[in-house]
């Protein structure tokens, strides 16, 4: 028995610390539309109420919010991957354990 094929998973892992990455460097291309729209808000916001002579506190905190919430579910995405791999590494090292010990030589 070879080894149990992970090369899916592997790649979805690979693209999707690419994305934590890019999002970490603030980045809007791995961003879903959710958390598009909450950037640009904030974004907008701020700049209207700079425009009006306010302060930016309150856009900036929604600005942190929004990027922390997309590395969050990168984040998640990544160990769900992750543990999804091992338990086929798991799986398949079982599966071979059984077959070895069938054996009657």
């Amino acid at each position: 028995m070879g080894k149990p094929d992970t090369r899916r998973l592997d790649k979805a892992i690979q693209q999707t610390t690419r994305k934590l990455e890019a999002v970490q460097n603030r980045e809007m291309w791995p961003l879903n539309g959710r958390e598009r729209r909450a950037v640009l808000g904030a974004i907008g916001s701020g700049a209207y109420s700079l425009h009006r002579g306010n302060g930016t506190d309150r856009a900036d905190r929604k600005l942190d919010t929004a990027w922390q919430s997309a590395e969050t579910r990168l984040t998640a995405e990544i160990t769900a991957l992750q543990i999804e791999r091992q338990r086929i590494v798991t799986e398949a090292a079982k599966d071979k354990a059984t077959k070895k010990s069938s054996g009657w030589w």
